[in-house]
């Protein structure tokens, strides 16, 4: 197929990938405009763009898509269908009309569950057991068009945000090149999303990160994974700040959260070992394996503890 392919984070590369793998006619590569990053301040090209470049494929980067200039530029070329992945802008309806076959959405949930922004940490921090990729035609809605496509993959307790976006990446460009297979042969049956099933993942801001140590075990659990690597869940330590990067909820044989000591304080220190510390939650005790101090590099608990800042009854937060 002739394809203009919209996208812009890694996500959505993994795909473009894949498309080129498949042999398919990448005729244009649609990405938002470099960004600044790191201390350095200096312009970075998206990962998108990367693989474009590498693959010589011309790259089109405006500050906005809908606009009579953008829309001018995507109709010099032929395209067969627009393939969109995380592109970060709103395409209008006058470009989802453009294509012969419309615009497709590789998006990373289930649909109709988990629409906008953040599926990928919000199936983690609600604790869903499984979770997929969606191919979905367009329509000028947010993630509301009918559904062509479902791979599904199970989320493990082990699962943090960074583990379940690459295997979500990788299932995104099969679902994608099966998909076009499909929808060649005229294989592909659109099916109605049922909006009372639909709920909506909005951006995830780093404030969401702070453990509040009243919840739950299993909730400070999902937290810590679903914020791995970004933004980090957090909590507080003499003043300063404490990112939490590995933590687990205690449980016991039957797989129920153990209870804290009787008067212990939500967020206090329990108990102290070689390779991790036990604090208490709101409901039940959470083991720390892993954390970084403001300003310093990610270090396993056990290396922590030899600075002795942390104690049987130290209070977190």
């Amino acid at each position: 197929m002739k394809i203009v392919f919209m996208g812009t984070p890694d996500f959505a590369a993994g795909s473009l990938k894949a498309l080129i793998a498949a042999g398919h006619d990448i005729l244009l590569v649609v990405t938002q405009p470099d960004r600044a990053k790191g201390r350095s301040d200096k312009p970075v090209p998206s990962p998108v763009k990367e693989v474009a470049l590498e693959n010589n494929i011309p790259v089109f980067q405006p500050l906005k898509i809908k606009t009579p200039e953008s829309v001018a530029e995507l109709k010099k070329y032929d395209a067969d269908i627009f393939v969109v992945a995380a592109f970060g802008q709103i395409i209008s309806k006058e470009i989802l009309d453009m294509p012969r076959l419309g615009c497709v959405n590789i998006h990373a949930s289930l649909l109709p569950k988990y629409r906008g922004a953040s599926p990928i940490q919000q199936v983690i921090l609600d604790g869903e057991e499984k979770t997929g990729v969606t191919i979905m035609q367009m329509d000028e809605g947010i993630d509301t068009g009918d559904m062509l496509y479902k791979i599904e993959t199970e989320i493990t307790e082990e699962d943090t945000f960074e583990t379940l976006h690459d295997r979500l990446m990788e299932i995104g460009g099969r679902a994608i090149t099966d998909a076009l297979v499909l929808l060649e042969k005229g294989e592909l049956k659109p099916e109605k999303q049922d909006d009372s099933k639909s709920n909506y993942a909005k951006l995830i801001k780093k404030e969401m990160g702070r453990i509040d140590f009243t919840k739950s075990a299993d909730v400070i659990g999902r937290l810590v994974r679903g914020m791995n690597p970004w933004p980090s869940a957090y909590t507080f330590l003499e003043g300063k700040q404490l990112k939490i990067w590995m933590a687990k909820p205690v449980k016991d044989e039957n797989g129920n959260l153990t209870a804290a000591p009787s008067g212990a304080a939500a967020g206090e220190v329990t108990a102290v070992y070689k390779d991790r510390f036990t604090v208490a939650a709101g409901s039940g005790l959470i083991d720390i394996y892993e954390l970084q101090s403001e300003g310093k590099k990610r270090m396993s608990a056990k290396d922590f503890l030899l600075s002795g800042r942390i104690k049987e009854g130290t209070v977190l937060g």
